[in-house]
Order: structure tokens, then sequence, then C-alpha cells
């Protein structure tokens, strides 16, 4: 699974978003069905399943750590904040265990586009993801188009 930060009315069109948006169209396409049914508020989550080139079923789980600054079309991302990061880290956790994920990746959350420090959001990851079960690989950089090793195989 890979997990990974954004607003409620994100446009996906920077870093890991717009690489996950390039990907899997479908999953900005279900994301916007989504929250014209039910709207989602900064500290939730989005979970969403697809089928990756290889066949295999890719989970990617949107974690809303940033607000909306504004209203309507004008509106934009704000910055993240700590609160934020910290409620969307716990249903990250319980989704993790009810969904019976083997292993989740995930950025240094929150700390590009969101505006955070890494130590400041990393005892957040430490609480909540320390006992989930499984392995949590965070990445440090995020290279378009560079396969990571994440030791898992």
């Amino acid at each position: 699974m890979i997990a990974h930060g954004i607003a409620p009315h994100d446009h996906f069109d920077t870093g890991l978003a717009l690489a996950l948006r390039e990907r899997w169209p479908s999953m900005v396409r279900d994301y916007r069905h989504a929250i014209h049914a039910k709207p989602l508020e900064a500290g939730e989550i989005w979970a969403w399943a697809g089928v990756d080139a290889d066949g295999r079923t890719r989970g990617i789980v949107n974690l809303l750590t940033q607000g909306m600054i504004g209203d309507g079309k004008a509106a934009k991302p704000g910055k993240a904040t700590l609160e934020n990061v910290s409620r969307s880290l716990k249903a990250l956790a319980r989704h993790l265990r009810d969904e019976k994920v083997t292993s989740v990746a995930l950025p240094r959350l929150a700390t590009g586009v969101g505006g955070l420090e890494w130590s400041d959001v990393k005892p957040l990851v430490r609480q909540h993801l320390g006992n989930v079960g499984v392995p949590v690989v965070v990445y440090d950089v995020y290279v378009k188009g560079v396969r990571a090793d994440e030791g898992l195989g």
C-alpha cells in the first residue's frame, strides 16, 4: 500500500500526488466523485484500490493532512497541521489492520507542500504506525521514475 498526504480538494499536481495521478488517473477521478458524494475533512483518509500494470492490485490511501484556504473553485490547499497528520495516521493504522495490509510506503508526510518539519512529524508516524505489525517504509526523497529498494523481498 502507498500512503501520502493531500488536501480535501487537492489538484494532485505536484510531487508524489502528481506521479500517482499520472500512473492511476482513475484514482483521481474516483476521488473527485467520492468527495462530491460525501465531502471529506482534513484529518480523514480516503482509500482506493486499482490494478497495476503487472496485474496486481495496488492500494493507495490519501491522508488528508492539509486543509483548504478559501471556498469554491478559488480554494487552494493550505498547509498541513500536526493535528490533521495525527488524526489521519491514526485512521491509516486502523485501515492497515482492518484490511490486513502487508506493508505500507509513504513519503516524509506533510513536509513538502504541507510545510511541516520532519522532526515534528516523525514522532507521530512512530506513535501511530510503530505497532501496526507490518513493515512501514518512509521515503526520504521522491525521485520520479526511480524504483526504490524497499528491502521487503
